[in-house]
């Protein structure tokens, strides 16, 4: 069963996701190229390629409409270890937090059906 969406809910479902892997895509390319020593900071030196392209491979699945249920899923995970490292390195949790939920926004938008009680 599929729900027939409005397109201006098509639209807005595609300028967050848009924004949204824009996003990601420029902080994976800071933890790559731009920034490295941040990643030092919070001790995670070792693991910074691997979370940059786990950062790059969530947000392209999220950005694909057939995939954006695994893109949801993988970076709701990864924005749940951002926030967990916020609370610990006394960091404020609006970005981390305010990212999350439009991430389920931008999902609840291209998906509405999933919300459906059967």
């Amino acid at each position: 069963m599929t729900t027939e969406i409005s397109k201006t809910r098509k639209i807005a479902a595609w300028v967050i996701a848009g924004l949204l892997t824009a996003l990601y895509l420029y902080s994976a390319s800071g933890k790559l190229f731009l920034h490295p020593e941040q990643m030092e900071q919070m001790h995670l030196a070792d693991w910074r390629i691997i979370i940059a392209l786990g950062e790059i491979v969530s947000a392209l699945l999220y950005l694909f409409p057939k995939t954006n249920k695994f893109g949801t899923l993988l970076l709701s995970s990864f924005m749940g270890g951002a926030i967990i490292l916020h609370m610990t390195g006394g960091i404020s949790l609006a970005l981390p937090v305010v990212v999350l939920l439009l991430v389920w926004v931008g999902f609840y938008l291209r998906n509405p059906e999933f919300f459906k009680l059967k």
